[in-house]
This record gives C-alpha cells, sequence and structure tokens, in this order.
C-alpha cells in the first residue's frame, strides 16, 4: 500500500495577508469522479474546488504539474460545502451547503479562466446547472440512486428530500425523523433508501412509495450527538449496511454496527476506534473469500472503511474479524468523509484539520476483487426490478457526427462491465489513462449575432425534435427559427483544434421533455381584440402594458358601504332519510345574497368581500383594505359563504365548490368540489373547516395542502333521542376551526363534539350533563374567557343555552363526587383534543387537587404512573410500547412534578407525594 498526503490540496482562507502561508480551513466532503480523473472537495471555504488524481498519486506527475493539480473552483455556495457527489454518470456534481441549498453543476466549455477574486486560473469550467432549495437548515449529506434515478438530500431541519435525477424536480419530502438528519445512502438494488439521524434511528425506506420499511435503533441508543456527521453506507452485494455513531456496552465501546437486509437487525459491529465512528464507505466491488470458487453467496464478502474522530482510518474485510490496516494519526482532527475510487484501489480521506489523503493499494493486497459485470449478476437474485426510464432519459451526451466524440461523459461505468480504465469521462476514450493532459471541452463560436434561448433551468439548448410529438415540436417552430447554435469540440490541450461542421438538431434527442427548450407565452398566440391569433416575438412589449408594480383590481378605490343586500335565492330545506325512516334535516342550503363581507381579523380593517350580480352569471370576490382594493377575482357560481384568517381566505360557491386565496389573491389550492355547498365555514390560522348541506364535516391544513382527516358525516350528532318521539329536532347551531384542525361542532342541545382524528371518532368535548352535579361547573358570563381558555368557553356558552336545575332533587350518596372527576377528566381530553396546552396544566392541577381531597389514592397512583412514564426510561429509549414524555408541549414529568406537590400537602396522599418526589428526583439526576 501507498499513502500520500499532498500539501497543495488545501481550502485555505483568502482573509490572511499576503505575506504569511495560507491558513487551512476544514474540508467536509470528497468524492471520486467515476473514470477516477478527478477528485472533487467542499471545505468550510465556501467553496467546491476539483483535483485532478493522477498528482496526488504519482510523484512525477505531481513534479511536472501534468495534469495541471488544480482543475476548477466554484464559488457559488454562501456558506460552508459540507457535501459534494458525483453523479453515477460523471456528468454532473451535486453540493450541499451550510446555506441550505443543493447545487447541481455541470459542465460548461466557455467557462475557463481566471476565477473572480483571487489569482486561481480554472483549466476547466463548470456552470450551476440548477438550484435546488427546500431545505430549512444545512445540507449534510447527499446520493445518487443507481442510474441516477434520484439525488436524496438532507439536512438539519430533520428532512430528507427526494429530486428527479433527471429533470431534477423534487418528488417526495420525508419528515418523520425527530433529530437531525446527517447520512444517507442507496441500496444498490434500487429498491430501498437509508438514512442515518440524531435521533438515534437508521430508518430504511421504500423506493417504490417512499414509505418506511424499518427502523433500526439498539445500535446507537447510547451514541453521542456531537458528531458532525453520520454518514453510512450501503454494501455493494446490496446485503448490509454499515451505520456510523454506534456504541457498544451502555455507550463506553465504539463501533460502527453492520445491518442486514430483510431481518433489519444488527448482530454484527466493527469494533477498535477509540472515539465516534463518523463514516463509512464500501468499496464498489464485491470480493471474493476464494476467487477460484464459483459466485454464490457464502462465497461473497466486502470492503470497508471506516473514519473516526479518534483521527484514524481503519479497512476491513467482511471475511476477517480484524482490519485489514488500521491509519493511526494520519490526521491532527477528525475525518469527514472517505470515497474510493471506481476501480476499488484507492480510497480518499478527508478531515477537519483541512487536508487530503489518499490509500493506494496493490490487487494483490485487496484479494478476491471481482469485475463489476459480477455485482449486476448478483444483484438480480434479490428480484427487484426498477421500472424502465422514459425514453431519453440519461446523462449520456449528444454524438458529434463528424468526430464521433462525446460532449459530455459516457454512460456511467457502474452500468457497464468492463472497469472504466480507458475513460476520462470528458472526452474520447484515452489509449493511455496516464496519459498527462487533461481533454477539455472548446466551444466553436460563430462569429454571427445570434439570440439564445434559455431553457428552463437556465441552460442553454439545442433545439429538440421528438417523433412522437408533432405539436410540441411545431410550437417551437418559431422560436428555433430565430436561433443559432454554438458547436461544442474536444481538443487535448488548452489550444482549440481545427473547428468541426455544426451539429444536427437532431442530435439533442436525449434531453428529457420537461427539460426541453422554453418557450415563450406569448409565442403560443396572443387573441387580439378582434379575435384574431397573431404570433408574438419573443422581445415583443405591448404598449399596454404596466410600467410599475400594481395589484388586480387595485386602481379602484372603494367609496364607503354602500351595498344593498337582496335575496337572490331562498334557501333550499334538505331532509335526510336514515335507518328506521327517521327523517333528519341537516341544512338549508344557505340563500344567496347580493352581497357578503367578513373582517378579515378583529383588530385590522381588512374586509373580504362578495357580490353576487341578480342575474347569477358572474360573482366578484375582493379583498378590501381600508378604502383600498388589494385583489379581487370572478368566479363562475354564487358565493354563498366567507371564511378568513391572517394566512387565507376561503369562498364557497353554491354549486359546491370551494376557492382558497392568499392576502395577495393568490390561488392558495385547486378549487375544491365537496359533496354539497358550503353552509358553515370557519378558520384558525392555517386550518379550515367546513359542513355541507348534506352534512359531511371536513377539514384542511391550508399551508401543508392536506386534509386532516376524510370526510364524515356529522348526522350522528342530529339523532337526539326526543326525534322520534316528537320532540325537538336537533340541528347544527355553530362550527368553529381550531389552529391545529380540529373542529367544535355545538348542536341545539347543548351538547359541544370534536372529531378525533386519532380516534376516528366524534367525540363529547362538553354537555349540560355536567351542570346537575359538577363543583368545576362554572357559570361565568362568556366574556370572562380568554382566546386560551377554550374548553372554559365552550362550557359558558353552555350555560347561557341551559336552565339550572332545581336543587331540590333527590341525588345518590357519591353523585357530586362522581360526576365532578367526571366532568375534570372529560375536559382533560376535551383539552388534549383542541391542543388547549395551558388550559390543560391548570385542569390538571384541579383534578389532583379533587383526588387528593377525596382521598383516592388508586386514581392518584395511576395518575403517577401515567406521567412518570418507565422507571428507566431515558431519551432515546424505544421498545414495543413507545412512551411520549412530551404532552402538549409539557414535558409529562414537569407535570409531575407539580402534581406532587399537590399530593405531598394533603392529608391522606401525603406520603404517597413525598416517596415519589424522592423517586423522580432520582430519575431526573440520573438523566442529567
Amino acid at each position: 500500500m501507498k499513502f500520500t498526503k499532498p500539501s497543495w490540496v488545501i481550502h485555505n482562507d483568502s482573509s490572511g495577508k499576503s505575506d504569511q502561508a495560507p491558513k487551512r480551513l476544514s474540508i467536509f466532503s470528497v468524492h471520486v469522479h467515476p473514470d477516477g480523473s478527478r477528485i472533487a472537495t467542499g471545505g468550510l471555504d465556501a467553496k467546491i474546488r476539483i483535483w485532478s488524481t493522477k498528482p496526488i498519486i504519482s510523484s512525477v506527475s505531481e513534479q511536472s504539474n501534468r495534469p495541471p493539480k488544480s482543475l476548477c473552483t466554484l464559488t457559488m455556495h454562501t456558506g460552508p460545502v459540507l457535501c459534494v457527489r458525483w453523479a453515477n454518470s460523471g456528468r454532473w456534481l451535486a453540493s450541499g451547503s451550510d446555506d441550505e441549498i443543493v447545487m447541481i453543476w455541470d459542465l460548461d466549455p466557455t467557462a475557463r479562466g481566471k476565477v473572480w477574486g483571487s489569482d486561481e486560473i480554472n483549466i476547466e469550467g463548470w456552470k450551476p446547472l440548477k438550484r435546488l432549495p427546500g431545505h430549512e437548515s444545512d445540507v449534510t449529506d447527499l446520493a445518487w440512486s443507481p442510474e441516477d434515478r434520484f439525488l436524496a438530500s438532507v439536512g438539519l431541519d430533520s428532512q430528507v428530500l427526494i429530486w428527479s435525477g433527471y429533470t431534477l424536480e423534487r418528488i417526495c419530502k420525508i419528515d418523520q425523523h425527530h433529530g437531525f438528519v446527517k447520512g444517507v445512502c442507496w441500496d444498490p438494488v434500487g429498491e430501498f433508501l437509508a438514512t442515518q439521524s440524531d435521533d438515534r434511528s437508521v430508518k430504511i425506506w421504500r423506493t417504490t412509495d417512499w414509505q418506511l420499511e424499518a427502523e433500526v435503533r439498539k445500535p446507537f441508543e447510547d451514541s453521542p450527538g456531537s458528531t458532525f456527521f453520520r454518514r453510512l453506507s450501503w454494501s455493494p452485494d446490496g446485503a448490509h449496511i454499515t451505520a456510523s455513531n454506534a456504541t457498544n456496552n451502555k455507550g463506553f465501546v465504539f463501533i460502527a454496527a453492520v445491518i442486514a437486509r430483510n431481518s433489519w437487525t444488527s448482530e454484527i459491529s466493527l469494533v477498535g476506534h477509540e472515539n465516534t465512528v463518523e463514516v463509512a464507505a464500501y468499496n464498489p466491488h464485491i470480493f471474493l473469500r476464494n476467487p477460484a470458487a464459483p459466485v454464490a453467496t457464502s462465497n461473497i464478502c466486502s470492503v470497508v472503511a471506516l473514519g473516526a474522530d479518534d483521527r484514524s482510518v481503519s479497512i476491513w474485510q467482511t471475511k476477517s474479524a480484524r482490519p485489514i490496516i488500521v491509519a493511526k494519526e494520519v490526521f491532527e482532527r477528525q475525518i469527514m468523509d472517505l470515497s474510493w475510487s471506481w476501480d476499488g484501489l484507492t480510497l480518499y480521506a478527508v478531515s477537519s484539520d483541512g487536508t487530503l489523503a489518499a490509500f493506494c493499494f496493490d490487487p494483490d493486497e485487496l484479494e478476491g476483487i471481482a469485475p463489476h459485470s459480477i455485482q449486476q449478476q448478483y444483484l438480480q437474485k434479490f428480484g427487484f426490478t426498477l421500472p424502465p426510464l422514459p425514453e431519453g432519459w440519461s446523462h449520456t451526451s449528444i454524438q458529434l457526427p463528424s468526430s464521433g466524440h462525446r460532449i459530455t461523459p459516457p454512460p456511467s461505468p457502474n452500468r457497464s462491465s468492463h472497469p472504466p480504465h480507458g475513460l476520462n469521462g470528458f472526452g474520447a476514450p484515452s489509449a493511455n489513462i496516464g496519459h498527462e493532459v487533461v481533454n477539455t471541452l472548446i466551444a466553436k463560436r460563430n462569429t454571427k449575432r445570434r439570440t439564445q434561448l434559455l431553457g428552463p433551468r437556465g441552460v442553454s439548448n439545442s433545439p429538440a425534435v421528438y417523433a412522437n410529438s408533432s405539436s410540441y415540436r411545431d410550437s417551437l417552430s418559431h422560436a428555433h427559427s430565430r436561433t443559432r447554435h454554438v458547436t461544442p469540440t474536444i481538443s487535448s490541450g488548452l489550444v482549440p483544434e481545427t473547428s468541426q461542421p455544426s451539429t444536427s438538431a437532431h442530435s439533442s434527442d436525449h434531453i428529457p421533455p420537461d427539460m426541453a427548450t422554453e418557450v415563450p407565452i406569448d409565442s403560443f398566440g396572443v387573441t387580439s381584440s378582434a379575435g384574431a391569433k397573431r404570433k408574438s416575438s419573443v422581445l415583443d412589449i405591448p404598449e399596454d402594458r404596466p410600467t410599475k408594480a400594481r395589484t388586480l383590481g387595485g386602481d379602484r378605490v372603494r367609496e364607503g358601504n354602500l351595498n344593498v343586500v337582496k335575496e337572490i335565492r331562498s334557501p333550499i330545506n334538505q331532509r335526510t332519510v336514515v335507518p328506521g325512516d327517521l327523517e333528519v334535516e341537516v341544512f338549508a342550503a344557505p340563500p344567496v345574497l347580493t352581497y357578503l363581507s367578513l373582517k378579515v381579523t378583529d383588530t385590522g380593517d381588512d374586509i373580504l368581500e362578495c357580490k353576487n350580480a341578480e342575474s347569477g352569471d358572474l360573482t366578484e370576490v375582493s379583498y378590501i383594505s381600508g378604502k383600498i382594493v388589494c385583489w379581487l377575482d370572478y368566479l363562475p357560481s354564487p358565493g354563498v359563504v366567507l371564511a378568513a384568517a391572517s394566512t387565507f381566505c376561503a369562498v364557497g360557491m353554491l354549486d359546491g365548490t370551494l376557492n382558497l386565496y392568499s392576502p395577495t389573491g393568490r390561488r392558495l389550492m385547486p378549487t375544491l368540489t365537496l359533496d354539497g355547498t358550503a353552509t358553515l365555514l370557519s378558520a384558525a390560522k392555517s386550518s379550515l373547516v367546513a359542513i355541507t348541506s348534506n352534512g359531511m364535516l371536513y377539514s384542511w391544513d391550508v399551508k401543508k395542502t392536506r386534509a386532516n382527516f376524510a370526510p364524515t358525516s356529522v348526522r350522528p350528532l342530529l339523532l337526539s333521542p326526543n326525534s322520534s318521539a316528537g320532540g325537538t329536532t336537533v340541528t347544527i347551531a355553530s362550527l368553529v376551526a381550531r389552529p391545529n384542525g380540529s373542529p367544535i361542532v355545538c348542536v341545539t342541545s347543548g351538547v359541544t363534539y370534536s372529531f378525533d382524528s386519532n380516534l376516528c371518532s366524534f367525540v363529547k368535548l362538553s354537555e349540560p350533563w355536567w351542570a346537575e352535579g359538577s363543583d368545576a361547573w362554572s357559570s361565568r358570563p362568556r366574556n370572562s374567557s380568554t382566546q386560551q381558555a377554550v374548553v372554559a368557553s365552550i362550557e359558558n356558552a353552555i350555560s347561557d343555552r341551559i336552565t339550572p336545575s332545581p336543587g331540590t332533587t333527590q341525588r345518590p350518596t357519591w353523585w357530586t363526587s362522581a360526576l365532578t372527576l367526571g366532568h375534570l377528566e372529560s375536559k382533560l381530553h376535551a383539552a388534549r383534543v383542541l391542543e388547549s396546552s395551558v388550559e390543560y396544566k391548570q385542569i390538571l392541577l384541579v383534578y389532583a387537587k379533587k383526588i387528593a381531597d377525596e382521598g383516592f389514592r388508586n386514581k392518584a397512583e395511576e395518575l403517577i404512573k401515567d406521567l412518570f412514564g418507565p422507571v428507566y426510561w431515558r431519551p432515546g429509549m424505544s421498545g414495543e410500547d413507545i412512551w411520549n414524555p412530551v404532552l402538549l408541549g409539557h414535558w409529562k414529568r414537569d407535570l409531575l412534578k407539580e402534581v406532587l406537590q399537590v399530593f405531598a400537602r394533603s392529608k391522606t396522599l401525603a406520603k404517597l407525594g413525598m416517596d415519589w418526589q424522592e423517586m423522580l428526583k432520582r430519575a431526573m439526576t440520573s438523566d442529567d
């Protein structure tokens, strides 16, 4: 083995003085290009640097500087670059940064030259192809899936984002981790994705539906949360995941955990490092235990490298219980990242001390290395087949008709049965892998003036022709007629060679349909006032376009409240027949009025208005602030009900549709079609609830654009026992939305309900029954309640509706105690459903005092155990019955502390309270 540590691979602090040696900054990531000719590094200087690998592993090349050591410096990120990963095709480079952005880079033949603000020279150019926003904190790791179908990114926002590997559009967001996500890797079969997080778990996700397949926690229960990364790796045979930052013996032994496929258990540990393992990286080759024996599961093994915070690197072959080598103190600080070359013979490592090291092996030292074709054959045994890619979706390149050279890298080496020793990934196959000049792309420029269309991602595109899309081709013809092309050519040096003939337009058929040339809206034809269509030039600017910013309808000034309300259409009664020949009146469809208005907030002067034309042919919806029209819209059906919150407005239409707008008038969701006309509508923060004329209850989270639960009928709430006997008919009195999406439905009988999505059932929040004997029932006036005390507000409203019963009625002995305890328990459940945190704590302490006053020891012990949880519970523990230590934002043991103070002050439960206080004190001390 040969070990090298080049001093010229550096991310330096450019702010230092010129007469001083450059200060090394931390290098967080390294990755080798699939052809082995380049590596990319990302560092604390917010830059990505691309280096030639030959000067690193060859002293002759290093001394001659041929090929050049530094090839390119990329400077678009505004924060430290935490991860760099080449696509398997070698065509694109992905980077993730502290600036919350994932950037995709593509080769740019015209971007060579001096780096802005420095004396560095870019030998080759790379341009930002697309910026992928979406993370809300640092992007810590990236991984391309097999065949580059997907790109996964993870970050300190606890999210996993899945992007298309070809269109670069976001496909899925996974947010089921409860801690910083610091590592990600793909199954080489393509069936699973694995992520590792500070919540002390490795989660396995299915790529077919992006749902959780398995969760592994045991090896990480005592793992420290101080590591910068938790980079894990999947073995090339698909059988194992090696995960970093695991421990044995209650956290005193630092290991890497080997997780078996399908069972998702960890029975094997790689032991030996003296500090936490930061990163694991498998060699891309399968190895044979006995090279002379045929390929079989029993004859397969792998090679994996580990980098740890003890400044050492270990390399293991899974057929042996001991590592092949251990390189101790090769760095001055912890190892941040590892990367194997595609031939499996060179391992690159980087450290936070700002240095890079290379471990170069002879084939004899890594015994049993098998060609990549063996891996492809072996992976077929799993029986998982990836769906075929759409035609033309690849990272491969256009063929130049005259030379046959490629202007982009060849197909991914890992899909070929031959190792890519003869390819440099950026030009024609080289006859000699040791050639000392890096092939560089140079664009042949046309001296004539030209207009270049820009693709949807800011990429200059050649016109694409699709055999099966004549209409698409026709729509582009006008734009293409004015477009001239740049013909890329290839040179083996830094000077352009003889120019090549122009590329045919038919050679760009590899571009995916949604990455083709973007067509200006005007080029599809604009209808003039006379009704005739015309083709508009890309650069035409209509004379009636505004010269400054404005709002839709903002030129109108509202002149006071002059709107006259008329009834256009009377309410339509709706009765529903339910089993037992009992008719239940659900709702009458609301009347259609000429004018509706709603004050958006209690404190502001913003108003949402709806004006229905008496002819019924159109409806105008507008948002008024003071006397200014902020926006307006026109709808085809009369509006019958309005709702508004600080973040959105909603308009229910007579035809059963629902439209939602932002404060600027942008439609936040598609037009929703309900089962009937919305008769009741209520909004709170980002939640909207509705009840239709057919009695269906809906609830949506507008911010997340999803339903909180499936539509549910409110008819069971209207089946009063008195209805069938000619008594009073029960109807819906009011509907109120809670910020968490829970509806509060009050019926005329005085009972108030909500829908619990966890229980899939309506639950009673309160009812007049408790007023019959509960000491906890309050009949304070309604205006004394606060916004937070929602349960108290509900009971105040019920008190206004009911008539107190005379106190002369004879009651059983335990009547008051039973009703009081039942009432308080019901209020606790109501506060949980409505997520009234402050109120829950108040009710809990009243409940504890009632138990103490009555001396109910069994109830007290049950309450204590519920709040205390498992005796030996610590953060990060898991089991069959997972105990949640937090309730409505309160730590349960903090609530218990106050409950025990109530018990300790009582006469009958004082000893119980003091005993548990001591136990709680010990438990909380051990947690610290």
